[in-house]
């Protein structure tokens, strides 16, 4: 609620809504003073700006409704009188400008952006983490191959994670794999190899899974910034050139478009990241690592397989999320918003969206650990050791000796309640 009431003020201080300075100023205070409105979650068709929503931001101005003060929800009136402010008395057009805008959609929105961008991050971590743990073959990343594809996601998730893994010796290069598997030669050209020619998809095209992701949150990036920075209430009010515009900036389709966009992102790289923890558990595909990556006798104890069917769960209900609902537009008030966005309904969606990516990367990277504890920890990269190192001091190899739940819960407040993977180029330099 407190973002709400930042991206109103942000907009409103343009100076084309139409309001005095004491409300930018009361507005200021509130924000200050951590007061909350209290905002239903749901009611916003994103169309007429998020109306339901911010009445309840403006029943808090006057003094109505309730708030959040100091984490207890308390009437509003009751808070204003303990700290001796004066409800607002609005004045022409300020309750208009007040509810009539995108503030909500946008909030959520950066909300969401937030922690994509923190998934992206990790992706690429534990993406190098699995070319380190199968040995992967170093063209699947040479930048020549990306060049000739040169979207920009594609270049930039590809040399991050050659920059995290440099120094590796756990990478397996092409002309070695050539080498060896001459070695095995018996008469004629053609003959069976058991030296791995190719990685399975998971591991040689996550650069190119991962292009469209990267290029989406960057699009809504720019989108979300626009629209926090615009002035989206109706009418609008330009002084300098004596005019009043009637229009229609306070529908949020943009919003709507780019958090729809946002949610099949995060349904990809949530699929991407269980199958690799999927091959991983698998004794059939992981290349040698235990079963269920199991330290011990396998059937005494589970390992990671019940920690998989959160992954696969999550993954599924992902998958349901990415379908778009800016698509679902239903004529409503009398048919005058006979378009509207859905614009908050997608931006609460991509919100949920994100967090299950959170448990899914979580799980990854536990399993990361787990299986760095069996191999290849001693010839990680630069980048890739120096956050194993970081990581490894709070895990502990797991062995059903305790419940599973409180790690994931203690390593998703790591990585993202904390800034040690903000930037990655600091393992690398």
């Amino acid at each position: 609620a407190i973002a709400v009431l930042v991206v109103r003020l942000n907009s409103l201080v343009k100076g084309f809504s139409g309001v005095r300075i004491e409300l930018l100023e009361f507005l200021r205070d509130m924000i200050n003073l951590g007061i909350a409105p209290f905002i239903p979650e749901c009611g916003s068709v994103g169309a007429s700006g998020d109306l339901i929503h911010l009445a309840h931001l403006g029943l808090a101005v006057i003094g109505e409704g309730k708030v959040y003060y100091r984490d207890e929800l308390r009437p509003t009136g009751e808070v204003f009188a303990e700290l001796g402010m004066v409800p607002m008395r609005l004045s022409f057009k300020e309750g208009l400008a007040l509810m009539n805008g995108t503030s909500a959609m946008t909030a959520l929105a950066a909300f969401a952006l937030y922690g994509a961008k923190q998934l992206l991050r990790l992706s690429c971590v534990t993406g190098a983490f699995a070319q380190e743990i199968f040995g992967g073959i170093d063209d699947s990343l040479d930048d020549d191959l990306h060049q000739l594809k040169p979207h920009p996601g594609q270049l930039h998730i590809a040399e991050t994670i050659r920059n995290l893994y440099q120094g590796s010796s756990n990478i397996a290069l092409r002309e070695n794999t050539h080498e060896l598997i001459r070695g095995q030669q018996q008469g004629g050209p053609v003959f069976e190899t058991d030296i791995k020619v190719q990685d399975a998809y998971s591991i040689r095209c996550i650069p190119q899974v991962l292009a469209p992701v990267a290029e989406a949150v960057e699009l809504a990036v720019r989108t979300v910034e626009i629209e926090a920075n615009s002035s989206n209430d109706n009418p609008l009010i330009i002084p300098d050139k004596k005019k009043i515009i009637h229009g229609g900036n306070f529908h949020g389709q943009s919003i709507g478009f780019v958090m729809d966009a946002l949610c099949i992102a995060m349904s990809t790289l949530s699929n991407l990241s269980e199958r690799r923890l999927n091959k991983y558990l698998d004794k059939h595909q992981n290349e040698g690592l235990p079963e269920h990556l199991i330290p011990g006798t396998a059937g005494l104890t589970m390992g990671f397989m019940g920690a998989q069917y959160l992954a696969t769960s999550t993954t599924a209900e992902n998958r349901q999320l990415a379908g778009p609902v800016s698509t679902n537009s239903i004529s409503c008030n009398a048919s005058n918003q006979d378009v509207v966005s859905m614009g908050t309904v997608a931006a609460r969606k991509a919100c949920k969206s994100v967090s299950n990516a959170k448990h899914i990367l979580t799980l990854e990277v536990l399993a990361d650990l787990q299986a760095l504890s069996f191999r290849n920890a001693e010839g990680l990269g630069r980048g890739t050791g120096k956050i194993h190192q970081e990581l490894n001091q709070h895990f502990e190899i797991y062995d059903n000796s305790r419940v599973f739940h409180d790690d994931l819960v203690k390593f998703r407040k790591i990585l993202f309640s904390s800034q040690l993977l903000d930037d990655l180029s600091v393992f690398w330099q």
